[in-house]
């Protein structure tokens, strides 16, 4: 059942489609982890890293809704749904109990360094079938991008 009719083609879609669910699964897993992390990081920078950590869960929770909004535009239906995002997500696994702050950091780097390659990946996709899209996706890799900047300095 189509209830929103897109103004793509559907080859074009397709591809916009795949980018924008992958991007949603991305977020919300991202908004997770830092969530996460947030939660069980200790150590003598424990303030700076929690705080920094919010500032990503917000970010990667604002560009989810955006992403699943422009999904439902086209008429793709995005699904953030738990399995959906744990079957797909670039994202290792966030280790048990408590986390030192050089752990997180860590943890941060790796997390935002594997979602902002997929995310450049999507940009170029969506360059030719979706500008719009593609745009959104920009923005979004550049937020993530400021982030995994600060995180990297974070571990020199």
């Amino acid at each position: 059942m189509a209830v929103v009719r897109s103004p793509l083609p559907d080859a074009d879609l397709k591809v916009v489609g795949e980018a924008l669910q992958g991007a949603l699964v991305d977020t919300v897993d991202l908004a997770l982890v830092a969530k996460q992390v947030h939660w069980n990081v200790v150590g003598s920078r424990f303030r700076s890293v929690h705080l920094q950590l919010d500032e990503v869960v917000a970010t990667a929770r604002q560009h989810s809704d955006v992403v699943a909004e422009r999904a439902s535009a086209l008429g793709v239906n995005p699904d953030g749904r738990a399995a959906t995002v744990a079957a797909g997500s670039a994202i290792g696994p966030v280790p048990e109990g408590w986390i030192q702050d050089d752990d997180a950091v860590r943890i941060m780097v790796d997390a935002l360094g594997a979602v902002i390659g997929r995310m450049r990946e999507r940009v170029g996709a969506t360059a030719e079938p979706d500008p719009v899209t593609q745009d959104l996706l920009i923005g979004l890799t550049a937020d993530l991008e400021k982030h995994a900047w600060m995180f990297q300095a974070e571990s020199v």
